[in-house]
């Protein structure tokens, strides 16, 4: 991105670096730190020596702002929103805020309305109800 333009998340310019970054989830990261800390009480007697309190924090934020628990869901959400080619960034957003309307969705992220994009109201509320599915039998 040149230095002249300016970053403005609702119409996804928010650098190149971020564009290709691959973006998680809270519920993704819950899953990878959850892993982790089980890998540290395994390896030791006493696991809280293992466990930095950043950590612990991570975990809790993560584990507490996390829409979806079960690894089979999280899999399953990250597939849905993924058919909808949306940038990882915008993909990251709707998986952790959970929009129950399109109007929501698209206030919370508002380049999934931008010039060019195939996403019609239509497609966006089938999107939401893939994912409502997904927490409804969760």
């Amino acid at each position: 991105m040149s230095g002249e333009e300016e970053e403005n998340a609702a119409e996804l310019k928010i650098g190149e670096e971020f564009l290709k970054a691959k973006c998680l989830m809270n519920c993704e990261v819950a899953l990878i730190l959850e892993h982790k800390y089980e890998q540290l009480q395994q390896m030791s007697d006493d696991p809280m020596n293992q466990v930095s309190q950043v950590f612990e924090k991570s975990l809790q934020y993560v584990k507490r702002f996390s829409r979806y628990k079960n690894p089979d869901s999280v899999r399953q959400v990250r597939e849905i929103l993924s058919r909808y080619q949306l940038a990882e960034f915008e993909l990251c957003v709707l998986g952790n805020l959970c929009p129950e309307t399109v109007e929501e969705a698209i206030a919370m992220v508002p380049s999934i309305k931008t010039k060019g994009r195939a996403h019609d109201d239509d497609a966006i509320e089938r999107m939401l109800n893939d994912l409502s599915l997904i927490k409804k039998f969760e």
